[in-house]
C-alpha cells in the first residue's frame, strides 16, 4: 500500500500490520483450500471477490505481481524437455454472487462495459462475451444447501428449492400452475399461461385440431423435433417426451429469470436464447413444429423478421402453433394484430391448418411453387440465391423467405423417414458434405461400439438413472447420441462453428443440438449437465490458440456436482489435463485406450468425476 510520505514510526507500524495481514490471509486461503477436503472428497473453501489470480490467457482484476511476472500456465500439449509449466494446486472460488454466472449472457458485464445495445430488439439478451482479460478464472460455487438433483423421471415434476432458490415465478404465475413451492421442493403441475389445466391436455388438443391419429402429436413419427419459443419452465417440452417428441425449449435470461435453469434442473432439453437480431444457432429446416404460447413476441416488427426466422427453421410442411389473445381477437387491438399477422403469413405462403378457441396452427408449404406464383415485388422477398441459410454463428437475421433446395422441391418435402427409423437412415443432406451412406453407417456403428464400451466402464461407478442431461461437445454426425437411444437420457449435440455444419444431419436424424465456439462460454447456467463428452475438443482449441485452462473451468461451470467427463484425445492432451484434476476437484475414475479402434488408434480416454464440494459457508448452512 502507498500512503503519504510523512515518515515516522506510525507509518512503519501500519505497513508491517498490512503485510502480516495479507500474509496470514494468503495462508488461510491457500492451506484451507488444500486441507479442507473431507474423507468423501468434499472441499471446504473460503472465497471472496478478490480470491482470483492470473492464469493462462485470462484473468479477472488484481494487480501485476511486484516483480512484473504473472502466474501463467502453458496451454501447449507436450512441452519440450526441461520446459516448466506452473500448475495451480487449487483454483480460487468465485464470490457467491456468481453462483449462477453465465459469462456471455451477463448483464453486469454489459453495464460495466457500457455496450451500446438496442433494447427494443432484445439485443441485450444476445451473447456478449467478455474479452480474455475480463474472464473469471475461478470455480463457480454452488448455492447454499445444494443437493444432488432429483433423478428423472421424478425430476419432471419436482426439484430441490435449494438448487434454484428462486420462487418469484411461483407467486407471479400462481394462477397458471407453472410451479408451486412445497416445503423443500418446487413442484411443477404442468400448467402454462394458455394451458392452466395441463400441458398433456393442451398437446392432445393440438393433435386433435390437426386430425392426427389417437390425438398423438407425433403423427406416427412424422413430428419429432419441436422448437418451443418463450417456453416458460418448459412444461410443454416436458410432456412432449412421452410422445417420442424432443423439443428445444428456448427462452432468454430476461425479467423472468431462471426459466431455462428450472427446465434443465428438471431434466428437460433447453437452451438460453432469444429472437433478437442474430439467427438462432440451428440450421435451416430443423424443426417439424414451432410453438409459441403467449410468448409475448411482436411477430410484426421489422417486416416480420422474427416470423421469417421461424420460417427458415421449419421443415417443408412444418407447423407453427400459436396460442395468444390475438388468435381469438377479443378487442380492436387484437383484431388489428390478427389481421396484419394473417396477411403476413399469407404472403409467406403459410396456410391456416386449424383454428380453435385460443390457438391457431399454420402450415408451411411443401415446395417452392407458391413462392414462384407471387406477384413481383411481393414482400417479404425471397432470400438471395448466394446466401447460406445454414450459416448461424453471429449471422444477422434477414427479412426474407428461405426457399427450399432442389432436393426438397423434387421430394415435395424433406424426404425423411418417420421416427425412429430416421435415427439410423442416411439423411438426405449427407450429399451436402460429400459423405456417402456407407460413411454414415460406418460412423454409426463405430460410435455404437464406443458408447457401449463407455457405458460398461461407467456403470459400476454410477447409480441407476444418475445420468440425464448429456452433452457431446463435438458431435460430428450425432452418432454418439444415436447410440444412447435406449437410455433414459437426452444429448445436446454441439457442432463447432468453424467446421463442417453437420448439425443439419443431426436434426435430420431426429436429434437436437446447437452451434458453438469452445473458445467462449456456453449459453447455459452453471450445474446443468450430468456428463460431458469431449472428443478431440482440446486438440481443436489448441489449434485456435485458445486457453485449455479456460475450457476446463467452463466445463466445470456447466457440469453438475458428481457429474462425469469423458475426454478422448491424444496422449499429451490427457497428460496435460491430469495435472489440473486436483485443482478442479476432479478425479479420474477409469482410463482406456483406443488400440482396438482402427479409426482412431492412438487416442487415450479418461473418465473423470467432478467431486461434490461446498464452501465453508455452505457447510455451515447445511449442518
Amino acid at each position: 500500500m502507498r500512503g503519504r510520505s510523512d515518515g515516522g514510526q506510525k507509518k512503519r507500524l501500519i505497513t508491517t500490520l498490512c503485510v502480516v495481514a495479507i500474509f496470514l490471509g494468503f495462508l488461510y486461503v491457500y492451506y484451507g483450500s488444500i486441507f479442507g477436503s473431507s474423507s468423501r472428497g468434499t472441499a471446504a473453501l473460503e472465497y471472496g471477490s478478490r480470491s482470483l489470480r492470473k492464469l493462462g490467457s485470462s484473468y479477472l482484476g488484481g494487480d501485476d505481481d511486484a516483480d512484473g511476472k504473472q502466474y501463467e500456465s502453458s496451454t501447449k500439449f507436450g512441452q519440450e524437455e526441461g520446459e516448466e509449466d506452473v500448475v495451480p494446486k487449487t483454483f480460487p472460488v468465485c464470490d457467491d454472487r456468481h453462483s449462477e454466472l453465465i459469462p456471455c449472457l451477463d448483464r453486469n458485464f454489459i453495464y460495466q462495459m457500457r455496450l451500446k445495445l438496442d433494447l427494443s430488439v432484445m439485443e441485450h439478451y444476445e451473447r456478449h462475451c467478455p474479452p480474455p482479460e475480463r474472464r473469471y478464472n475461478c470455480l463457480i460455487p454452488p448455492p447454499l444447501g445444494y443437493k444432488i438433483p432429483i433423478k428423472w423421471p421424478q425430476s419432471r415434476d419436482e426439484v430441490w428449492k435449494a438448487n434454484i432458490p428462486h420462487t418469484h415465478l411461483a407467486h407471479e404465475k400462481s394462477d397458471q400452475n407453472w410451479m408451486v413451492v412445497k416445503g423443500e421442493k418446487i413442484v411443477f403441475p404442468g400448467g402454462g399461461t394458455h394451458f392452466h389445466y395441463g400441458a398433456d391436455k393442451y398437446i392432445a388438443s393440438i393433435a386433435n385440431m390437426l386430425n392426427f391419429s389417437h390425438n398423438n402429436l407425433n403423427n406416427e413419427g412424422r413430428i419429432r423435433t419441436v422448437l418451443d419459443v418463450g417456453c416458460g419452465v418448459a412444461s410443454f417440452g416436458a410432456y412432449l417426451l412421452s410422445s417420442d417428441i424432443i423439443a428445444v425449449s428456448l427462452a432468454p435470461n430476461d425479467v423472468h429469470q431462471n426459466q431455462i435453469q428450472f427446465a434443465l434442473e428438471r431434466g428437460i432439453p433447453a437452451y438460453l436464447g432469444v429472437l433478437g437480431t442474430k439467427r438462432l444457432p440451428y440450421p435451416s429446416r430443423s424443426f417439424e413444429l414451432a410453438h409459441c404460447s403467449r410468448c409475448r413476441i411482436d411477430w410484426l416488427q421489422r417486416d416480420g423478421i422474427l416470423l421469417l426466422e421461424l420460417d427458415r427453421l421449419l421443415r417443408p410442411g412444418g407447423y407453427f402453433a400459436y396460442s395468444s389473445p390475438e388468435a381469438y381477437a377479443q378487442d380492436e387491438e387484437d383484431l388489428r394484430i390478427w389481421r396484419e399477422m394473417s396477411a403476413l403469413v399469407g404472403r409467406m405462403c403459410w396456410r391456416i391448418a386449424a383454428k380453435r378457441n385460443q390457438t391457431a396452427v399454420w402450415q408451411k408449404p411443401l415446395t417452392n411453387d407458391c413462392y414462384m406464383k407471387r406477384e413481383p415485388g411481393t414482400n417479404p422477398p425471397l432470400c438471395r440465391s448466394d446466401g447460406d441459410p445454414d450459416a448461424v454463428w453471429g449471422v444477422s437475421m434477414e427479412a426474407c423467405i428461405t426457399p427450399y433446395s432442389d432436393h426438397d422441391q423434387k421430394a415435395k418435402g424433406s424426404g425423411l423417414a418417420p421416427w425412429p427409423a430416421r435415427l439410423t437412415s442416411p439423411p438426405p443432406r449427407l450429399a451436402d458434405f460429400g459423405y456417402t451412406s456407407e460413411m454414415f453407417e460406418k460412423d454409426t456403428e463405430t460410435w455404437r461400439r464406443r458408447v457401449e464400451s463407455y457405458w460398461n466402464l461407467l456403470s459400476p461407478k454410477i447409480e441407476a438413472d444418475t445420468l440425464r442431461n448429456l452433452m457431446d461437445m463435438k458431435a460430428n454426425m450425432g452418432s454418439f447420441a444415436a447410440a444412447l437411444k435406449g437410455k433414459n437420457v437426452w444429448v445436446m449435440n454441439v457442432v463447432p462453428e468453424d467446421g463442417p455444419n453437420t448439425l443439419k444431419l443431426i436434426y435430420d436424424r431426429g436429434l437436437i443440438g446447437t452451434t458453438h465456439n469452445w473458445c467462449e462460454a456456453f449459453s447455459t447456467y452453471p450445474r446443468t449437465y450430468d456428463l460431458l463428452h469431449a472428443w478431440t475438443v482440446f486438440s481443436d482449441i489448441e489449434k485456435k490458440g485458445c486457453s485449455a485452462e479456460d475450457l476446463l473451468l467452463e466445463m466445470d461451470r456447466i457440469l453438475r456436482p458428481s457429474g462425469f467427463v469423458i475426454i478422448r484425445d491424444k496422449q499429451p492432451v490427457i497428460d496435460f489435463i491430469r495435472k489440473y484434476l486436483s485443482a478442479l476437484h476432479w478425479e479420474a475414475v477409469a482410463t482406456a485406450d483406443s488400440s482396438s479402434d482402427a479409426d482412431h488408434e492412438g487416442d487415450d480416454i479418461v473418465f473423470i468425476i467432478r467431486k461434490k464440494w461446498l464452501t465453508s459457508e455452505s457447510l455451515r448452512n447445511s449442518e
